[in-house]
């Protein structure tokens, strides 16, 4: 009885190709939106999150503005800070442009970035040859730097830059590494940087304290508790000011930024289930007009012995058939719009397992919904009514 009621359903779809792809066209433009939409979002968001797991999520970034009094930090509140436990490396930044030349070649407004050896090995893929700099250069203030990527095609295009000399705002220094590629844009791109010693920064640069510091964690779990402890070294630094310094854990920012955008996939998911929603009450609207053509052929399907269960579960089947045929159709199309979107805005693409069970499933849900007052409307069909438009 089942396998034939699943027989008649199909048929009468076959039989009926116009109206049953009019029916099925809200389901395949809702799965599609939701199949593209999320994946989408997903990958835009893997992106992102790679990008921002680039910048470590065992970091600490410190900002010390300082107050009149006291100008950022000094050595002694490094030494200081990293006294403190679960704290695997400090890394401070100092930055400024300038212009840098090599022979007759000039480029002005250059970032020149002082930094320490902590900063090389908490990214090894930094660098692309030569070597970094070391302990030895930060506490002998030696003259050498590694330089970005641009730096290297517009001024050594075609030259091995290592054991070249430049001149950094009027100071030769010596080409000890050339940084790699970056793939970032703005403030977080390095290939127009040049990296020096930090303690060589202070003097040639004419900063006299370091404003940023990069604090590196042994365990991100105890983040909180060392940043409490990190505050506490602060506040006392700057005599309980606590305007003159800002402590910022990129483990909560990765985290908040997660929990957003899983969100935003839920609220555009959300949003494109309406059109499923659309979508049924069309399956709804069909089958109450299919009912009403084939008012002759119930009747006469109750007359020959077909019980009111046989009758609903075929009119049940035929639409959950509609709703999923328009759920694959739509799972095949959102993932076409979803690759192409991808593949022009430049994210990954990876359509998950879980955006194919809600998309698919949820059609059938509608399928099964929809559908049920239509098939009930048909199995309490009162033969003899249904006979008299013979």
């Amino acid at each position: 009885m089942f396998l034939e009621s699943i027989k008649m359903s199909w048929e009468n779809i076959i039989h009926n190709k116009l109206r049953s792809f009019l029916t099925m066209l809200g389901i395949v433009i809702g799965v599609a939106s939701i199949i593209a939409l999320i994946t989408i979002v997903q990958g835009a968001t893997n992106s992102i999150s790679e990008q921002i797991n680039s910048l470590g999520v065992n970091k600490i970034m410190i900002t010390a503005m300082g107050t009149p009094l006291k100008q950022g930090l000094s050595d002694e509140d490094i030494k200081n800070i990293a006294k403190v436990n679960n704290i695997d490396g400090l890394s401070p930044t100092l930055s400024g442009k300038t212009s840098v030349v090599y022979n007759s070649d000039v480029l002005e407004d250059v970032t020149v970035q002082g930094k320490n050896e902590v900063y090389f090995k908490t990214d090894t893929s930094l660098l692309k040859s030569g070597r970094t700099i070391n302990i030895l250069d930060i506490n002998n203030k030696n003259q050498v730097a590694v330089i970005g990527n641009d730096i290297v095609q517009e001024l050594y295009y075609g030259v091995d830059p290592i054991g070249k000399e430049l001149m950094i705002n009027g100071t030769t220094y010596t080409i000890i590494g050339t940084l790699a590629a970056s793939n970032s844009f703005g403030i977080s791109s390095s290939n127009s940087t040049i990296i020096i010693p930090y303690t060589t920064a202070l003097r040639s640069l004419g900063i006299k304290s370091i404003l940023s510091l990069d604090v590196y964690l042994v365990d991100t779990n105890q983040a909180n508790e060392t940043v409490a402890n990190i505050k506490s070294v602060l506040s006392a630094a700057f005599n309980y000011n606590e305007d003159a310094y800002s402590v910022f854990n990129m483990g909560d920012m990765i985290s908040s930024f997660q929990t957003m955008m899983s969100m935003m996939s839920l609220l555009l998911a959300g949003i494109a289930a309406i059109s499923l929603v659309v979508g049924g009450i069309g399956i709804m609207n069909m089958m109450l007009v299919s009912i009403t053509e084939r008012t002759t052929e119930i009747g006469l399907r109750k007359a020959l012995g077909a019980t009111p269960n046989r009758i609903q579960l075929q009119f049940i089947i035929e639409s959950i058939f509609l709703s999923i045929i328009g759920g694959l159709i739509g799972l095949i199309l959102g993932g076409l719009i979803a690759f192409i979107a991808a593949t022009l805005i430049g994210i990954s693409f990876s359509v998950s397992v879980s955006t194919i069970s809600l998309a698919v499933g949820f059609s059938a849900a509608v399928g099964i919904v929809f559908g049920y007052m239509p098939a009930r409307k048909a199995s309490r069909l009162n033969p003899i009514d249904a006979l008299r438009s013979l």
